[in-house]
């Protein structure tokens, strides 16, 4: 049977083995010799007019190569040593392997653009309040991007993230994570919520949250936060790539990745919120690095 033999750069201590055993000219007379007939290691001496303890050395360096085997067979004086072709071809491949390069921004919760919010409203940093609560206008504080968790009843909140990186890339696929949630007054289990995620204006698809999560204490949460407020949130992934939109891998569209034009501006905006025409409307929780139960804040995920 024809046995090829491939190698690349993940072989490189069989590239070196083969590459000595063909640096000799013996060598490669041996092969030919093997390619046409079995042979013991006393004929391929008489047929090069070598040494018999020469042959049995080159016979030595082709078998740790893998590109001959020998067999023990009885001879007329005891066994002998019976060298065989053990492949047919040799293939080395120089191209480098590509690999798929990933490229993760975080964006702090805080680092929002703009924004649109009704109460009940709020944001607090890792050590407190960050200006009144249920005053839309406080989320206009210079102290915003400390946040590390923020409430609306209704509205969006906006971010831009850097698409520089992958100006010039083949991307397959972007996806948003977050940790969200419905919004009530301190919490209500039974409060469901049609929250929204647009990537450069587009509907990304909507996610039915169905409780403003409470009754047990977020797994990052500060000491000082109250166990009678919202608590912690459910981890979605919105990921879109040629085949359409999905969210925790459950396709919701048939809008592929290049209708989101995510190079064609200096920015890509995501926008977080609810829409107007919502059937639940019910607020959203955005939780950052050390509150609720995931130690991220909005990560955004290419592959190219």
């Amino acid at each position: 049977m024809e046995k090829n033999n491939k190698l690349n750069f993940a072989n490189i201590k069989e590239i070196t083995a083969v590459g000595k055993a063909l640096s000799s000219e013996t060598r490669i007379e041996v092969l030919k010799l093997l390619a046409r007939e079995p042979l013991n290691v006393n004929e391929i001496a008489e047929r090069l007019n070598i040494p018999a303890s020469s042959a049995a050395m080159h016979v030595r360096v082709l078998e740790e190569a893998k590109i001959i085997r020998t067999e023990l067979k009885p001879g007329i004086r005891g066994s002998m040593k019976v060298c065989i072709k053990q492949i047919d071809e040799i293939s080395l491949q120089l191209l480098q392997e590509k690999k798929e390069n990933v490229e993760v921004i975080s964006m702090p919760i805080g680092n929002y653009v703009d924004y649109e919010v009704y109460p009940t409203c709020g944001i607090v940093s890792e050590k407190g309040h960050i200006d009144e609560e249920d005053e839309p206008r406080c989320f206009y504080n210079s102290d915003r991007t400390e946040a590390k968790l923020l409430w609306f009843g209704k509205g969006y909140v906006e971010y831009r993230f850097s698409n520089a990186r992958i100006q010039n890339e083949n991307v397959k696929s972007v996806s948003i994570s977050v940790e969200l949630c419905s919004e009530a007054a301190d919490y209500n289990l039974d409060t469901a919520s049609d929250i929204t995620l647009w990537i450069n204006g587009i509907d990304a698809g909507t996610w039915n949250c169905p409780s403003d999560f409470g009754g047990r204490k977020g797994k990052l949460n500060p000491d000082w936060w109250p166990d009678k407020n919202t608590q912690y949130g459910k981890l979605k992934v919105w990921k879109i790539n040629s085949t359409g939109t999905y969210i925790n891998q459950e396709k919701v569209s048939d809008i592929p990745l290049k209708e989101y034009s995510v190079t064609a501006n200096p920015y890509i905006s995501i926008r977080i919120g609810i829409k107007e025409n919502a059937v639940n409307v019910g607020g959203v929780n955005i939780f950052g690095d050390c509150f609720g139960d995931y130690p991220q804040n909005i990560l955004m995920k290419f592959k190219y």
